[in-house]
């Protein structure tokens, strides 16, 4: 897929006040700091189309975006959450967990996973509940380039092991930078297909 227009729509705090859902929609979350802007930026290839910043927990907001007026890709707050009060916390559960449970043409959920780091307990359950709830998902492993080739494979090894504790069926895994742009052209075809067996 060649994306030839990203544009900004809107932010919303409340699932029901975001665009008409008239279109197939991706939407990306992650911890706090796991680089889902500058990979959505890196996607698009606009690097001011997602709002970067040194210090985690930049996106607070429900925050769309229209592709090639195709379909829809949502930019999610982090689950976690960064420096904010446990009552703001709440705040974005809720927030996330009514919109990913309600809307009706979320076709598919990315969720971003440090390559670097060994399987976190907040990540684990929160690919747990998506299970639970069948919600459809995939699995973007980001900052590939912050770490060795044999370095990559042995982590993503013991996440897929860690994952067959408790899954009988691994969900799909992809591998990104943004940096190197690694894996822009198999997450654009992972969408497209989707796209096209909804079409069929």
């Amino acid at each position: 897929m060649q994306i030839k227009t990203a544009e900004y729509l809107m932010s919303n705090d409340d699932y029901r006040k975001c665009v008409k859902p008239d279109k197939p929609e991706f939407a990306f979350i992650g911890r706090s700091n796991v680089g889902k802007s500058s990979l959505i930026n890196m996607l698009t290839s606009n690097s001011k189309l997602a709002k970067t910043s040194a210090s985690p927990g930049k996106t607070q907001k429900i925050n769309h975006f229209v592709i090639n007026n195709q379909w829809y890709l949502v930019d999610l707050p982090g689950y976690g959450y960064a420096k904010v009060s446990k009552s703001q916390r709440a705040v974005f559960r809720k927030m996330i967990d009514d919109y990913i449970l309600n809307r009706q043409n979320l076709v598919n959920l990315f969720v971003l996973i440090d390559c670097r780091h060994e399987p976190q307990d907040i990540d684990v359950e929160f690919i747990n509940w998506l299970g639970e709830s069948r919600v459809p998902f995939a699995i973007i492993f980001t900052k590939a380039d912050k770490i060795g080739p044999n370095a990559l494979k042995d982590k993503v090894e013991a996440y897929k092991e860690h994952l067959l504790q408790t899954w009988e069926t691994l969900p799909d895994m992809l591998v990104s930078s943004a940096v190197s742009k690694m894996g822009q052209e198999e997450i654009l075809d992972y969408i497209e297909k989707i796209i096209k067996e909804l079409n069929a």
